[in-house]
This record gives structure tokens, sequence and C-alpha cells, in this order.
């Protein structure tokens, strides 16, 4: 293995160290409603997308609070040795996608029949870190 090769190896490694992702899917939550909430926390920092999310009223905002928690203690399983005030964590990427679709029926007038589709959603967060200090 050549030198360069591995030193982009070592490079790509410690970035890897600097993220932490955690997903969320089958949710049951139609993914527009659940946008609405991840724009809310999006870059913002840690602590403060905590804060955010506790106090909103909205319901998808449970789930990505515990969603935030599991990826917080991911980067920490990544980074034993490191400590979570000094990391400067944020909030790098969240994205929601569409998941499967439950179709049902709905009696209406006339003998007829309308489709429901309930929706659910897969929501990947990416947590990064300002802090690049660290080797």
């Amino acid at each position: 293995m050549g030198v360069r090769k591995r030193e982009m190896a070592d490079r790509i490694k410690a970035e890897k160290k600097q993220i932490a992702f955690a997903k969320l899917n089958n949710c049951p939550t139609s993914p527009r409603k659940m946008r609405l909430v991840a724009d809310l926390v999006r870059g913002e920092k840690v602590e403060r997308a905590l804060q955010i999310l506790k106090f909103s009223s909205k319901e998808a905002s449970r789930r990505l609070e515990i969603l935030l928690l599991s990826a917080i203690a991911n980067w920490q399983a990544k980074n034993e040795d490191a400590d979570l005030e000094d990391a400067d964590l944020f909030v790098k990427e969240i994205r929601v996608d569409g998941g499967t679709m439950l179709k049902r029926l709905r009696p209406a007038p006339q003998g007829r029949a309308h489709r429901i589709r309930k929706r659910s959603n897969h929501v990947t967060l990416v947590l990064g870190s300002n802090n690049n200090t660290q080797s």
C-alpha cells in the first residue's frame, strides 16, 4: 500500500470519526408533517436542537428527539475518549424520505369507495463536529 493511499485512508477514518448518524425507519407519520419539524433543527447545535424538540407541540418532535439522542449516543460510542461539550456537535444533515404506504378503503356514497393512504417516513439524522483538533 502506497504512502498516499495510507494517508488518504487515515484522513477518511478521521473524518468518519467526526460524524455519527441515526436512522428511523417506517415512522407512522406523514413525511410532510415530519419535514416541518426537521426543518426547525437542521443546522442547529445539538443542545439547541434538543430544546427546540422538547418544547415543540408537534407529535413528530417526540420521535425526532429520541432519534437525536440516539445519534448523540452513537457519536459517544465512536469517540469514547472525547468530551461531548468540547466536541461542538451540530445537526449536519437531516433527511426525511417517504416510506411504505398502507392503503385502506373508506366507504363512500352510492356504493363507491375512496382510497386512504396512511403514509410513513424514513428519517436519517447526521451529526457533525466543528472541533477538528482531535486525532
